[in-house]
C-alpha cells in the first residue's frame, strides 16, 4: 500500500469517527501533510465514489447524516441581506438546510452543502460569510435559488414553507 493510499485510508476513518466536520487544515496537521494534499486525496476518494461533503465547516461523510425521512426543496428569492433570516426560519422550524443550489443560465446547477440545523450554526455560517466578504449564490441568479431541506415531519416542513411565504421568500 502507497503512502497515499495510507493516508486516504486514515481521512476516512477520522471522518467515520467523527460526527462533526473535520477541516482540511485539521487533517492536514494530523497528516503531517499540506492542507492542498487533503484537497486532492478527498478528491480521489470521491472519484472512488465516497460520498464526501465539503461544508464550510469542513469534510463530512454522508453516511453520517442522520437522514431523515421528510425532505422537500424549497424555491426562493430574496436579497442577500435576508439570508440570515431565511435560515433561521428554516431551523427555528425544526428543519435542517442540507444545501443551497441556483440554475445558472450558463453553468447549470451549482450546489454548495450547507448542513444547518441551528441558529448557532446559522451564525457561524453568516460569520464566515462576513469574514471572507463571500457573496450568496443567490446574486447569480437575482435573487432566486434553492433549499433541500430536511424535517422529522411534512407538518414542520409545511410550517417552514408557510413562514417562508409570509416572509415573502417563496415565489
Amino acid at each position: 500500500m502507497t503512502e497515499g493510499e495510507k493516508r486516504r485510508r486514515n481521512i476516512i476513518e477520522i471522518l467515520e469517527e467523527s460526527s462533526d466536520p473535520v477541516s482540511g487544515a485539521s487533517l492536514a496537521a494530523r497528516l503531517g501533510v499540506s492542507r492542498q494534499v487533503i484537497v486532492q486525496d478527498v478528491a480521489l476518494l470521491r472519484a472512488e465514489d465516497r460520498d464526501i461533503l465539503s461544508t464550510y465547516k469542513g469534510y463530512l461523510l454522508d453516511s453520517h447524516q442522520k437522514r431523515r425521512d421528510c425532505v422537500r426543496v424549497f424555491r426562493c428569492r430574496h436579497s442577500p441581506q435576508d439570508t440570515e433570516d431565511e435560515l433561521q426560519i428554516i431551523v427555528d422550524h425544526g428543519g435542517r438546510a442540507l444545501d443551497v443550489f441556483v440554475e445558472h443560465p450558463i453553468y447549470g446547477q451549482i450546489r454548495a452543502d450547507l448542513m444547518i440545523s441551528n441558529r448557532l450554526e446559522v451564525a457561524q455560517f453568516m460569520e464566515q460569510m462576513a469574514s471572507r466578504a463571500a457573496k450568496p449564490l443567490n446574486i447569480l441568479t437575482d435573487g432566486w435559488h434553492y433549499h433541500t431541506v430536511t424535517a422529522s415531519s411534512e407538518e414542520h416542513l409545511d410550517l417552514i414553507g408557510q413562514e417562508l411565504k409570509r416572509k415573502g421568500y417563496l415565489e
